[in-house]
């Protein structure tokens, strides 16, 4: 190509095109099609009857539901407040019940319903839903806390590109030092989101903060640690790390069994999964499973601390080079320096001798 301008152009347009590609593969396929993939159920009862009833269920299913039989009311309360289940039938002849949780997952509790409607139906009874942990409110669907995720990670990310183009002459201690304050206020922000502006958070708000300060400085120090290898290409390792990826396996919109197995196994480590899992199990059942999301987002920041002082001593001993390299040339033209020195101090002599004679 003739114009180095043009070349110069088209070049970094190849970032953006692979943001459309890879957001379009990511969010179609993560969530245009949601379908029930491995839902665990359960079906109250211990008779022979509840569990061929179950079976039925199952083979009818296939593997869209996983179906389990528990022994009473309250064990199936149990498992739905510990997110081990989406639903739980209880057969009856005259009233048969739903039990779910909607605060775990909105989408699943609409799932497993219209599972077990057509059940009631044929059986020409009314089918009554009950939700065992529903969301505030302010929050009918469950979903602000996907939003609070994206606005947190908006904050994130998009620090990432000021620290590193802005920060790239500053010491990577100090770049350090900045992400760790930037990731304070950001966090701070998704915590004044959640509680005083929109009111997702009744109680626990220090907590939601706290989960949000691991997930965020996560994002940084990982970025910042990033950018010393990625330069340019940066931005759009941490859109696919932290929006094409993280977004679609949160679970915020769709938990992983409405989802295809991909994004269901990331879901179970990825960072923001941590994040969303993490405040539901904080605002809505009472802690459970809250140590290992916290770990989670611990892990996550333990990494992006281990890529950040990578990128120090890199930098240092690019540094260190640089200025050897840097020493060695001076020495070399101090050298010839010299020798032009000595070379016309011959000369003067050889004229002086010649002239002499």
């Amino acid at each position: 190509m003739r114009s180095p301008a043009l070349r110069h152009v088209l070049t970094h347009l190849i970032t953006p095109l692979l943001m459309c590609i890879g957001m379009g593969l990511a969010y179609m396929g993560a969530f245009v099609t949601p379908e029930p993939n491995h839902l665990p159920v359960a079906v109250v009862g211990t008779a022979p009857k509840a569990k061929v009833f179950a079976q039925t269920v199952k083979d009818t299913a296939g593997d869209k539901l996983d179906v389990r039989t528990v022994a009473s009311r309250a064990d199936a309360v149990d498992l739905l407040r510990s997110r081990e289940v989406t639903g739980a039938y209880v057969p009856s002849a005259k009233a048969p019940e739903l039990l779910v949780a909607s605060a775990a997952s909105d989408m699943g509790a609409t799932a497993v319903e219209k599972v077990f409607t057509p059940v009631a139906a044929r059986a020409g009874v009314p089918l009554k839903v009950t939700d065992v942990a529903r969301p505030v409110a302010d929050d009918p669907t469950g979903q602000g806390l996907f939003f609070l995720l994206i606005a947190v990670s908006i904050g994130s990310y998009a620090s990432v590109a000021a620290l590193g183009a802005a920060g790239a002459a500053l010491a990577m201690r100090v770049r350090a030092l900045l992400a760790l304050g930037v990731s304070a206020v950001v966090s701070g922000i998704g915590a004044l989101l959640a509680g005083p502006v929109f009111h997702l958070a009744h109680h626990d708000l220090a907590g939601v903060w706290g989960m949000a300060w691991l997930y965020s400085a996560g994002i940084l120090f990982i970025g910042v640690g990033l950018h010393t290898f990625l330069k340019r290409w940066t931005t759009l390792t941490m859109m696919v790390l932290f929006v094409m990826l993280n977004f679609t396996s949160s679970g915020g919109l769709f938990r992983p069994e409405l989802q295809n197995g991909f994004f269901g196994t990331l879901h179970a480590f990825w960072n923001g999964a941590g994040f969303v899992e993490g405040v539901r199990s904080l605002l809505y059942f009472g802690d459970d499973g809250l140590a290992r999301t916290v770990w989670t987002l611990v892990a996550w920041l333990l990494a992006g601390l281990a890529v950040t002082a990578v990128a120090g001593l890199y930098e240092r001993a690019r540094r260190t080079r640089q200025a050897r390299q840097d020493a060695e040339a001076e020495a070399a033209r101090e050298a010839a320096r010299t020798a032009g020195e000595e070379t016309e101090e011959e000369a003067e002599e050889e004229i002086e001798e010649t002239v002499g004679v």
